[in-house]
């Protein structure tokens, strides 16, 4: 069984910087596609970033310049690197994972970013 989890979240004040990560395990061969998706009370889940094995990483425009995401196709661990913090990017951050036909979901990391 494929597992996520994620780690890095915390409560830091607006302009600084927090770094995500997401390793998978319970899988060996390297996973096509990595994503960071975010999650706003009351709100839909959007996503972040993804980075994938067909083309450069895609980021929301809203985080395009301050985050950045990398990964590690031989350990199945993805990163994310958030930059200049806004209190807007204040959420719980989801790393996910995509192999062929199957995906998968963490649980989950809050971020909260004062002002």
């Amino acid at each position: 069984q494929v597992q996520l989890v994620e780690s890095g979240g915390g409560l830091v004040q607006a302009g600084e910087s927090l770094r995500l990560s997401c390793a998978a395990s319970g899988i060996t061969n390297p996973i096509n596609t990595f994503g960071w998706y975010r999650q706003e009370t009351g709100k839909a889940r959007e996503l972040v970033a993804i980075i994938n094995n067909f083309g450069g990483p895609n980021y929301a425009d809203s985080v395009k310049g301050r985050f950045t995401i990398s990964r590690d196709s031989l350990k199945n661990t993805v990163w994310l690197q958030m930059n200049s913090l806004k209190p807007e990017d204040t959420a719980v951050y989801f790393c996910y994972a995509r192999k062929l036909a199957l995906q998968w979901w963490g649980k989950g990391t809050l971020v909260t970013v004062s002002s």
